[in-house]
């Protein structure tokens, strides 16, 4: 596969079953495309384009770290939606500042994805934190999931400093009623 990979995202089930969620860091235009599961050159489920990209305005407007949050439509594939093909998480607004999660990433240098389960923590009233190695560039995006299988997408890596400046310690903006706001205007019909 050609092109540069640059960040993670994961699907999150909507009613168009056509929704990822990624740092809006991430995202440049409708010309990146998502490609789930890809592991050592292989894209097992294809190479999905994006139709439309909704960021808060307060990212758009001065890059706050506390709307380091983004929603992208993808487009369907051979007649199929991103979430039929590989299902989705729940997307999760208010689910606190404690508990255990469980990020997946897939670094810029490695054709392979790294996992770390910890317990998050307050950083601030606006950003979570997590203590996990290996979060190195490309991972900007990850999922924080909580819960049985599937799960809860309850944060992505992103926020202060870009998701952070060290690969051992990973930011998530809380989601909050800003979040839950961008989700409702990604699944509408608007453009």
């Amino acid at each position: 596969m050609s092109g540069s990979h640059h960040c993670t995202a994961s699907v999150v089930n909507s009613p168009g079953e056509d929704l990822i969620v990624t740092a809006a860091h991430c995202l440049g235009s409708t010309s990146d495309v998502f490609v789930p599961a890809y592991h050592d050159g292989v894209a097992p489920y294809g190479v999905w384009h994006l139709q439309r990209i909704v960021v808060d305005a307060a990212w758009t407007d001065d890059s706050s770290p506390d709307d380091d949050v983004a929603f992208a439509v993808v487009a369907p594939l051979d007649g199929r939606t991103i979430q039929s093909v590989v299902g989705g998480y729940a997307l999760g607004i208010d689910e606190g500042t404690s508990g255990r999660v469980t990020l997946t990433g897939y670094p810029a240098t490695s054709q392979d994805p790294v996992t770390c389960t910890n317990h998050i923590s307050s950083f601030s009233s606006t950003q979570n934190e997590i203590y996990c190695t290996g979060m190195t560039g490309g991972t900007s995006g990850s999922p924080w999931v909580t819960g049985d299988s599937p799960g809860t997408v309850m944060g992505v890596i992103g926020g202060y400093e870009q998701g952070g400046d060290t690969a051992d310690v990973s930011y998530s903006v809380v989601f909050g009623q800003s979040v839950q706001s961008l989700y409702q205007e990604a699944t509408s019909n608007g453009n």
